[in-house]
């Protein structure tokens, strides 16, 4: 299979499997067993806390060993994880169901980092730049139409087991690790001439290259500071969202609907609006013009400043509903113009390095900016702390702008 396609089927897969688990794992999670609030902060701060830890090393692992055998070895590691969370009702049952979920989560998290800066990287080198960004603009738009076959999924199985989505969400992940091993193939990964160094100096030399070729980048050195202030941005916004619809806003009465209906009905909408989205910007986008990209990622990222601050301050569903949908459509954009743009701003001998460097900033972001922002929102409201997501974007907006003066 050429590799343009591998790539689209292995993130419809990914995303298939990721909605059918995590579109209900809230039920899991706390009717199932019986987690509570702190508790279910915590599952994400070890998840993040592990992806610090590893991220640059599985990125010198991929760098240095081959893409390929990186996306494959992170697709397994993911997969045995949601397995075992999916059967911690049996494996933990008699120790602590708690302490079971965070070691799957931190075995998913060492997976998520093999995975992380790996694919883009051997796509990028597969393809050539040129070509990268419509490619993650067509995925991004096929990705759209298998969260809702999942979100559906999710529904259907929880509803017979709520561990179910994952365990077959797990199973997906191996499955796809086996596709990859048949069809995935590299063949313009440049491998270092290992007779030459020892292991630990030639992941050690592909380090020092990535991490000075950032450093004398002021481009990659504003957009990782960038990334920094966006995952403290995304990490408050994405955990409390749905809150500010129960809290708040307030689902309207309509056909005895229920909160998990609803939340399912606006997932699904906004997947629909994503796919038409994405094949709008596949269609209208010129991604070879830097400049343009770049201008459109500035514009992006200032109307989702806008947007969120219009959530945080509605007084209606509607209007909340709105501006979520319209984020949903926004995030989808963005997402393919951001990987564009900086793959084709690194150079391939370093790329799932410096890609790695650069979900590093954005877990730190998360980890340090998220009780930050759930602070604000105990100590005064949760629109509040919604608002303070939003305004964290804004240096990126000036990240954005300083780079387009420096193309």
């Amino acid at each position: 299979m050429h590799a343009s396609r591998v790539y689209i089927a292995m993130r419809a897969v990914m995303q298939l499997a990721n909605a059918i688990m995590f579109t209900t794992y809230a039920l899991y999670y706390v009717t199932g067993l019986g987690l509570n609030p702190l508790q279910l902060v915590l599952i994400g701060t070890f998840l993040e806390l592990t992806v610090l830890l590893f991220e640059i090393p599985t990125g010198v692992f991929a760098d240095t060993r081959g893409r390929r055998f990186s996306v494959i070895t992170g697709t397994i590691i993911i997969g045995i994880a949601y397995v075992l969370e999916g059967t911690v009702p049996y494996t933990f049952g008699l120790l602590s169901l708690f302490a079971g979920v965070v070691i799957a989560e931190i075995i998913r998290g060492v997976g998520e980092t093999f995975l992380s800066g790996a694919a883009s990287a051997w796509l990028t080198d597969e393809v050539g730049e040129s070509h990268v960004g419509s490619i993650f603009l067509r995925a991004s738009r096929i990705d759209q139409a298998a969260n809702v076959i999942g979100i559906l999924l999710s529904v259907g199985l929880s509803s017979i087991i709520l561990n179910l989505p994952y365990i077959v969400g797990g199973a997906l992940y191996l499955l796809l690790a086996l596709f990859l091993i048949l069809k995935m193939k590299e063949t313009q990964f440049q491998q270092v001439d290992r007779s030459a160094k020892d292991d630990w100096k030639e992941a050690g030399a592909t380090f020092k290259s990535g991490a000075s070729f950032v450093r004398r980048s002021p481009i990659l050195m504003a957009l990782l500071l960038g990334t920094l202030f966006a995952g403290a941005g995304s990490e408050g916004f994405d955990r409390l969202w749905e809150a500010n619809f129960l809290m708040a806003l307030h689902f309207p009465d309509w056909f005895d609907l229920t909160p998990a209906v609803w939340f399912g009905l606006i997932s699904i909408a906004g997947s629909v609006l994503s796919y038409f989205a994405a094949a709008l910007a596949e269609k209208r986008l010129d991604l070879d013009k830097v400049q343009h990209t770049v201008g459109m990622l500035m514009s992006l990222t200032l109307l989702r400043v806008l947007l969120i601050a219009m959530f945080a301050l509605a007084n209606s569903f509607p209007i909340g509903l709105i501006s979520i949908l319209l984020l949903t459509m926004v995030s989808t954009v963005a997402g393919p113009l951001y990987d564009t743009w900086l793959n084709q701003n690194i150079p391939s001998q370093s790329r799932a390095t410096i890609l790695s460097l650069m979900s590093q900033g954005n877990a730190l972001g998360q980890s340090l900016g998220g009780p930050v922002v759930g602070a604000v929102g105990t100590r005064y409201t949760i629109r509040a702390s919604l608002f303070l997501a939003g305004l964290l974007y804004l240096p990126v907006v000036w990240v954005y702008a300083k780079a387009r003066k420096h193309i």
